[in-house]
């Protein structure tokens, strides 16, 4: 220690220590013990403020987001993929898509030879004027019939006056017999006439039954002819679906995926020429049961795609499935052993995506994406500290 002597010119002298000052070996001189203090409290207190800042930030980014938003990379693009067949069978004449070819809705896709049809088309026209021809014919004998029993009527009604006339005869030949002014032969004559004219009445009465029975044949023939003329027509008609079948039409706008037929194949009826891949696609995202807790029909969503990095899709949620994913697996869990593990279910929910259309006209089914869910508005201090750590805050 270095000693310094003060002088008073009133008091004793009196000696005080003070520490020796310490070299610095990177000046190459001396500091003050006393400012060595204060520059280490800085330091701290700048350390233990930069720990508290990363605790918060780290807190922020795995707890606060929980409260506001749903994520998972659990999720892929969907569509509802159409199976382009044929329902008849027949060579390809003409294939107007290629491999992933775009369309229209009612564009003429594919075309099947229709020679074969057009000759059954022909054939069940024909079936069809057969059965028409028929029941004309019919319509012809019910009238003629109807004139015959016309004629019959008529000799019956005859018949019917000559048997009056007979007995009114017989009657005064009786009377005349009976004062004998008239003779028995004449009275003999009379009632014969009367058996003859009753068995001619009777004769002609049958007949007349005859013909008024062949009208219920002769209706009978018309229903049949009725029944031909029906299953005609639906032959004619059944003929004219199989030629339309011949052409495929777009059912609606989309584009070609998987296709299997070329130019001279030979289809069948259900046979899979292509996939229709529509336009209009969705995300099914498998979100932890312990996630679906605030989320609701029409909240908003922001979808990340892998391949297409450094742009954000919009959408909205759709719907949730009623059933865990594995509940509806060809082999369901069976949990009712004695060696249960717990384990968190996901259950699949629909996200509907509103846009840009631009964007979602590049993508296809099976991609992997990450949405994220909105379940409530942050305040605007996270949402600057979710938007500056690089996830979507509203």
């Amino acid at each position: 220690m270095t000693k310094l002597k003060l002088a008073s010119p009133t008091a004793p002298r009196s000696t005080m220590e003070f520490p020796a000052p310490k070299a610095d070996p990177a000046v190459g001189n001396t500091l003050p013990a006393a400012a060595i203090a204060p520059s280490k409290r800085r330091r701290m207190s700048a350390w233990v403020g930069g720990v508290a800042a990363v605790i918060l930030l780290a807190g922020a980014y795995i707890y606060m987001p929980a409260l506001y938003i749903r994520q998972t990379n659990d999720a892929s693009v969907q569509a509802d993929t159409v199976a382009v067949v044929p329902k008849v069978a027949g060579y390809v004449t003409a294939l107007h898509v290629d491999d992933n070819s775009v369309f229209a809705k009612n564009d003429l896709l594919v075309e099947i030879d229709p020679r074969d049809f057009e000759v059954a088309l022909k054939s069940a026209q024909a079936g069809l004027l057969s059965a028409q021809a028929s029941k004309e014919n019919v319509n012809a004998q019910l009238a003629q019939q109807q004139h015959q029993i016309a004629a019959a009527q008529a000799t019956v009604q005859s018949d019917e006056a000559q048997l009056q006339y007979a007995q009114q005869q017989l009657a005064r030949n009786s009377d005349l017999a009976t004062h004998g002014a008239g003779s028995e032969q004449l009275w003999q004559q009379a009632q014969a006439d009367i058996g003859q004219r009753k068995a001619l009445v009777e004769h002609d009465r049958a007949a007349l039954a005859a013909a008024q029975s062949q009208i219920n044949v002769l209706q009978s023939q018309i229903d049949q002819a009725d029944a031909a003329i029906t299953g005609a027509q639906a032959a004619v008609a059944q003929a004219q679906l199989n030629l339309s079948y011949t052409k495929i039409y777009a059912a609606d706008a989309g584009s070609v995926a998987n296709k299997t037929v070329q130019v001279g194949s030979f289809v069948q009826p259900g046979q899979t020429l292509f996939s229709d891949v529509p336009r209009q696609m969705y995300i099914v995202a498998n979100f932890k049961e312990t996630e679906l807790s605030g989320m609701r029909q029409g909240q908003p969503v922001r979808i990340r795609v892998d391949a297409l990095p450094g742009q954000i899709l919009e959408g909205h949620l759709d719907s949730i499935q009623r059933g865990t994913g594995s509940s509806f697996a060809l082999l369901p869990p069976e949990n009712a052993t004695g060696n249960y593990v717990k384990v968190v279910q996901r259950i699949p929910v629909k996200i509907m995506l509103d846009g840009p259309q631009q964007t979602l006209d590049m993508l296809s089914p099976g991609m992997s994406v990450e949405p994220t869910v909105t379940i409530a508005t942050p305040p605007k201090w996270l949402g600057a500290i979710l938007s500056a750590i690089g996830m979507p805050s509203t």
